[in-house]
């Protein structure tokens, strides 16, 4: 049983191509829902819903705004788009009560599938969003990688284990 209670995300930051400080956002990360496939037949009693190793659904991005931002129509260029979620998780130790900071960075790497402009009511916030479709995830919690999803060059780690190194060696890649 660990000693550390992880509280919350103190705070963060989002930057283009690692650099470019993006505004103030709130960001919905995808979710990492595995492809699969029904298998039913002779030796099975019933169906399995089998994951495919590696392979994930659709995964999406959504940085919500309060109002529009330059970088909006940054991140709408219809180009992939290199973003960086830089954080702190506050821990607290059970035993001495103190609280110490763990790094956290997400990365992904997304094609620009939808740019609501939100809407305009006075006095209020405009609550747009970029919505990215993303083919490369990185997470990386308290200096250590513990996912990194490529789709294009058939990369699967989790937790230390990369589920698609067998298969790049099977394709010749």
């Amino acid at each position: 049983m660990s000693d550390q209670l992880s509280a919350i995300l103190n705070d963060f930051n989002a930057y283009l191509n690692g650099t470019e400080y993006l505004g103030v956002a709130d960001v919905d990360l995808p979710d990492l829902e595995s492809m699969s496939e029904t298998i039913s037949g002779a030796g099975i009693a019933g169906e399995i819903d089998s994951p495919i190793l590696g392979h994930f659904a659709s995964m999406t991005v959504t940085i919500n705004w309060r109002v529009l931002e330059r970088a909006n129509f940054k991140l709408a260029r219809q180009e992939v788009q290199h973003i960086d979620f830089r954080g702190s998780i506050q821990r607290i130790d059970k035993k001495t009560g103190t609280y110490e900071q763990v790094p956290v960075k997400v990365t992904v790497r997304g094609i620009p599938k939808n740019t609501p402009l939100g809407s305009l009511s006075k006095g209020s916030t405009m609550d747009n969003s970029n919505e990215l479709e993303v083919v490369y995830l990185k997470v990386m919690h308290d200096g250590e990688t513990v996912v990194e999803i490529d789709k294009f060059n058939y990369v699967c780690v989790i937790d230390g284990v990369d589920y698609l190194a067998k298969v790049r060696s099977n394709l010749g890649m």
